[in-house]
């Protein structure tokens, strides 16, 4: 994590803004809990240890995680925005369930390969890309749940 606070730092700096103690403790909360936080969810977790933090205060401080590459914001079909941590982590693409909301991040060489494929047989170099499944996992199924086809 202290790679990833020196890049905070550094940013921060690069850009005429100023270090506090509230955003420091955001970063470090955001960080150290991993998986794909709401801004809702950062923010009851830093209001926990610091009550003055304001909701605000966390919504921009997201915003920076994101421009300073530490943080993507992810979505997954259901109108919330989800943020995880990008610095350090490994590309990934996500499956969803659209029953229970359940996802899981998948690696695998060979969806990226094929994604780099198609990129270069219609001329193109990728930049980036993201890469979401939706579906009803295994056990929603076996509990009957089901959800409307997706008209998109």
């Amino acid at each position: 994590m202290k790679q990833a606070i020196d890049v905070f730092h550094e940013y921060i700096a690069r850009n005429g803004l100023k270090v506090t103690p509230q955003r420091m403790l955001i970063v470090e909360v955001f960080m150290s809990a991993g998986g794909h936080l709401t801004t809702e969810e950062l923010y009851e977790r830093v209001k926990a240890t610091d009550p003055s933090v304001g909701q605000a205060t966390v919504y921009r401080t997201m915003k920076l995680l994101c421009d300073s590459g530490l943080a993507k914001e992810v979505h997954f079909g259901d109108g919330v925005a989800r943020y995880e941590q990008k610095y350090g982590s490994k590309h990934h693409d996500h499956l969803i369930c659209e029953a229970c909301g359940e996802n899981i991040e998948v690696l695998d060489d060979e969806i990226e390969r094929l994604q780099e494929d198609l990129a270069r047989r219609h001329g193109y170099v990728l930049t980036s890309h993201r890469m979401y499944l939706f579906g009803v996992c295994g056990k929603c199924r076996s509990d009957g749940k089901r959800r409307p086809p997706r008209e998109d």
